[in-house]
């Protein structure tokens, strides 16, 4: 058991409490409840009275993260870990990682936006990749379970952070580059720069794998040797040829002059990029091309990735885009898919990037046949001034605002018609709003499954 808490109510008897100042709340304050919980000694950050020895340090939060790195990271030499990092395609690259080692018999685990999951264990996380702290612990966890490998979707914040600090890679992926997290970033040179970060957890004999599509990979060519691509034309793992249906895809590509013929259940255009993506990372780590070509029929979406359902004589598709490029990669994909119109809903999250809002109001409404805009976890942000920002990029007059987002769900699936296509973004796997501070259950996919359900009565 790893010796260190960060959180009082979590300690367990003989551990180390380590206050935290952090953004919200002063780990200091719980040094008490820390102590009556168990905690044997206490990392902090000032003198304190206390009737377990405190250490005294300018930073706890990085002496904790040392000494975290020194004490514990050597153990997860024993697990094959691969990285995913990219502003799309992290989540359903990493999870078709997973499935697929396990169709090969294979301990793995995941970590990522689905939470974390190793055989029929499965804990919710707080983040894409959470703090170096339960990453270590979930990590010990893979080992206990006997894990062979873990697949780990990795945040630009989670480089930024070092919240990987300790750990190295036997192959990482790199998807994409398209504008998110401005607000943190600021400019998309420091957001690219972040992601780069991850060949410093690379070693010699790693490999990195690159969308060779994305104009960003030229600079992970640049700075490792041993990268090797995926894409359309002169890649590693080159894609030749697809045919996209609504309900599945044929893929022929080449590797290593080999040519292969797959079917995946996934559709559009973006999720070849995903299934190359897993192809390239499994095929790396060892395993025989043609079975995996074998299994790819097996493998299913994550929750919330182009979940499509059959609504009247349409189809109402659940995923998570959020961005500008994923709404725009979604709408598009799917435009060329529909016989008949592309209904699109979709909001933006508060207290969070407004430079994104217009951009995606744009692109909703230039591509869609119809939008309905409405509320995506607002936060403690008015929800009126978020569609202000939205609308202010629209330029057609093919759309409507429903503020309340089940409301909003109700009002598109009563649009559909004959072979219509009704596309539900932003919220993917997520079965909550945002609302203030308060988590209030609203699922996408639920309402779905419940507005067939009541037209069936």
């Amino acid at each position: 058991m790893i010796k260190y808490e960060t959180d009082s109510r979590k300690v367990k008897p003989g551990q180390t409490f380590v206050a935290i100042n952090g953004y919200t709340v002063d780990g200091h304050n719980y040094i008490d409840s820390a102590i009556k919980n168990g905690a044997t000694s206490i990392i902090a950050e000032k003198e304190v009275e206390a009737s377990v020895p405190v250490t005294v340090t300018e930073n706890s939060a990085k002496y904790f993260q040392e000494k975290l790195v020194n004490e514990y990271s050597k153990d997860f030499k024993r697990l094959k870990l691969v990285g995913i990092t990219g502003t799309n395609g992290k989540t359903t690259s990493a999870y078709l990682t997973y499935q697929m080692l396990n169709k090969f018999g294979k301990k793995a685990a995941y970590m990522g936006t689905l939470g974390f999951m190793c055989g029929d264990y499965y804990e919710e996380l707080p983040n894409t990749s959470p703090e170096i702290l339960t990453i270590y612990k979930l990590l010990e966890f893979s080992l206990e379970k006997k894990c062979e490998y873990v697949i780990m979707e990795i945040s630009s914040h989670a480089l930024d952070l070092k919240r990987i600090e300790g750990l190295s890679f036997e192959v990482c992926a790199f998807t994409n580059l398209t504008e998110d997290h401005l607000d943190y970033h600021k400019t998309m040179e420091n957001y690219l720069n972040c992601k780069l970060k991850i060949l410093d957890y690379l070693k010699n004999t790693s490999v990195m794998l690159v969308n060779k599509d994305d104009e960003a990979s030229k600079k992970f060519i640049e700075r490792f040797s041993n990268t090797k691509t995926f894409g359309i034309g002169n890649a590693d793992y080159n894609i030749e040829k697809f045919d996209i249906h609504p309900d599945y895809t044929n893929i022929r590509f080449k590797v290593e002059n080999n040519i292969y013929q797959a079917t995946t259940n996934l559709t559009s255009k973006f999720n070849i990029y995903n299934y190359m993506t897993m192809f390239a990372i499994v095929h790396e780590l060892g395993f025989a091309a043609d079975e995996i070509v074998k299994f790819t029929k097996e493998l299913k979406q994550p929750k919330g990735r182009c979940e499509t359902y059959k609504v009247k004589d349409g189809f109402a598709v659940v995923d998570y885009a959020h961005t500008p490029d994923a709404v725009l990669k979604v709408v598009t994909a799917y435009k060329e898919l529909a016989k008949a119109r592309v209904i699109t809903l979709v909001g933006c999250g508060g207290d969070r990037d407004p430079m994104k809002r217009p951009i995606m109001g744009n692109i909703a409404s230039d591509y869609s046949d119809y939008v309905i805009f409405t509320n995506d976890n607002p936060r403690t942000e008015n929800p009126e001034n978020i569609m202000k920002d939205i609308l202010a990029g629209v330029k057609k007059d093919n759309y409507e605002v429903c503020l309340d987002r089940r409301e909003a769900i109700k009002r598109a699936l009563d649009m559909i018609k004959k072979d219509d296509i009704v596309l539900l973004l932003g919220k993917g796997h997520e079965d909550y709003q945002i609302l203030g501070h308060t988590k209030v259950h609203l699922d996408d996919s639920e309402e779905i499954l419940k507005y067939v359900s009541s037209i069936k009565e």
